[in-house]
């Protein structure tokens, strides 16, 4: 796929394939608890290192120095990358170790058509049958609480609660497990997504009131605005590629990391 033209010729200044942090100190302030297991909270907490690009492409992940770090054995982080490989976001490589993969475009752009297509179902659903559901209700309360985000500029609560507020959706739909298959599918579309936000690519005022728009639809019981409310949101593949298309500088950065490998061993080349 080919993406041209821009006014954005260039990344925003200080942006650059940065010098990659050891996972010691990515992991040196994460505490493990107990409310999950051991192999969803490493998958989490590597999946968050890896989509906000604080493991950078290339970059080998040490099951040794994961297990140093958080005082636990292997197993859990051998299963927990095992995960990661299904996603996407690493290549367990037999007999050389673990590395987080390129940022791949054309991946990225399929999560967004398997997402616009799967959510406008689901809040068509939620509108249907969930209007009063708990998760309908609750989405009052996450869209205040990322309001307050937002005038605080709290811009990584703000990017949690759109999660929660996306994942409510299913819910109210009775589609709750959709959402984990959705999220299985949206390595490189998290990557990007935190790329847009560093490149100052970001429509958080604007966010705010489509999100208003498809909770008003679903707790009014309004099944065509509220597929349409969503479709306006996420928007369609095709302004997904004019909006990459607007902003080379971005792919250029996208292009430098891949191609800037971190010290020590490096990565083969993914298939």
């Amino acid at each position: 796929m080919q993406l041209t033209n821009s006014k954005d010729t260039q990344g925003p200044p200080g942006l650059t394939a940065q010098s990659h942090h050891s996972i010691a100190d990515l992991l040196a302030d994460k505490q493990l608890t107990s409310k999950d297991s051991l192999v969803a909270q490493v998958s989490s907490l590597l999946w968050d290192l890896i989509t906000k690009i604080e493991l950078r492409p290339g970059q080998m992940i040490s099951e040794k120095e994961v297990a140093e770090a958080l005082n636990i054995s292997k197993t859990p982080i051998r299963e927990a990358l095992i995960r990661l490989e299904d996603a996407g976001l690493v290549r367990i490589v037999p007999k050389s170790g673990t590395y987080v993969t390129p940022i791949n475009i054309e991946r990225y752009l399929e999560a967004c058509f398997t997402r616009v297509q799967l959510e406008s179902g689901a809040v068509r659903q939620a509108a249907k049958t969930g209007s009063k559901s708990a998760a309908a209700l609750e989405m009052t309360d996450v869209m205040a609480k990322q309001k307050i985000a937002f005038d605080t500029k709290a811009y990584a609560d703000f990017f949690i609660l759109d999660e929660r507020l996306h994942q409510l959706f299913y819910e109210a739909a009775g589609l709750a497990g959709v959402w984990k298959t959705v999220k299985r599918s949206q390595a490189d579309l998290d990557r990007i997504r935190h790329l847009k936000s560093m490149h100052k690519i970001s429509r958080r005022a604007q966010v705010l009131e489509e999100h208003q728009a498809i909770v008003d639809a679903i707790q009014s019981a309004q099944p065509d605005a509220a597929e349409q409310a969503l479709t306006n949101h996420i928007g369609t593949l095709d302004n997904e590629i004019q909006v990459l298309s607007r902003h080379p500088g971005l792919l250029l950065y996208i292009e430098a990391l891949n191609s800037v490998q971190p010290k020590g061993k490096v990565a083969r080349k993914a298939r």
